[in-house]
């Protein structure tokens, strides 16, 4: 059976993990979302104290990629995530671990090691896969590419309302510089930098709803999929 994928790439904020889900749900598919594995790695080598010493404990980083102890277990409400049998799952949400993630993101040998996770994702049915470099980098043979970006002023509004929404302190203008230092880092690393792919289909939510997106998302889904 032919597995049909779906990236949807684009920088923090945008969206793209809660309409990844969307479209995962809509078309019964496998959901892969790059941006835990990288978060997990990276809070996994802070707790270890390898997070400073990537140049000089590479080796140690990288055995740790690949054999990084980590769950997905799906429940009612969502889904967990476990890092070595604890559960992190609103921790590997934060500000900080996100900038762990973007710290490990940039090397090469860290990207490699997760590469083969990522791919085991590509399951019949087919998969939603939401990142950075899931259409230019980890699956370029993907039927259909989106590109989801917004103004980091409006990602840095919706990061604080989801911040506050689960309990935590959250100020736009600390939000804001760090989504820009953030896009800073993503679009300027030497390894799969974050750009869209050539023959991606790009959106701008900075105005537009979720609902609105996810309309768009479809109707373009759709065509790719029956062509």
């Amino acid at each position: 059976m032919t597995v049909n994928i779906i990236t949807i790439d684009g920088p923090s904020g945008s969206g793209k993990g809660t309409l990844a889900a969307k479209l995962a749900s809509h078309y019964q598919y496998h959901l892969l979302d790059s941006g835990a594995l990288y978060r997990l790695l990276g809070l996994s080598l802070f707790n270890k104290g390898l997070l400073e010493k990537l140049d000089t404990e590479l080796e140690a980083c990288t055995q740790i990629a690949t054999n990084l102890d980590i769950q997905f277990v799906t429940t009612q409400t969502g889904m967990t995530v476990l890092l070595e049998s604890v559960d992190v799952t609103q921790q590997i949400r934060t500000e900080r671990v996100g900038e762990y993630a973007s710290k490990v993101a940039a090397i090469p040998a860290l990207r490699a090691a997760l590469l083969a996770r990522q791919h085991a994702f590509a399951q019949a049915p087919g998969l939603v896969a939401d990142g950075r470099d899931m259409a230019t980098s980890i699956f370029p043979e993907a039927q259909a590419k989106i590109y989801l970006t917004a103004s980091a002023e409006s990602r840095a509004q919706r990061r604080v309302k989801q911040l506050q929404g689960m309990g935590l302190d959250a100020k736009i203008n600390d939000i804001l510089v760090n989504i820009e230092a953030r896009d800073k880092r993503d679009m300027e690393r030497t390894v799969a930098p974050l750009k869209p792919a050539s023959d991606a289909y790009i959106i701008d939510s900075s105005n537009l709803s979720i609902d609105d997106v996810f309309k768009l998302m479809t109707n373009y889904v759709d065509q790719q999929l029956t062509n």
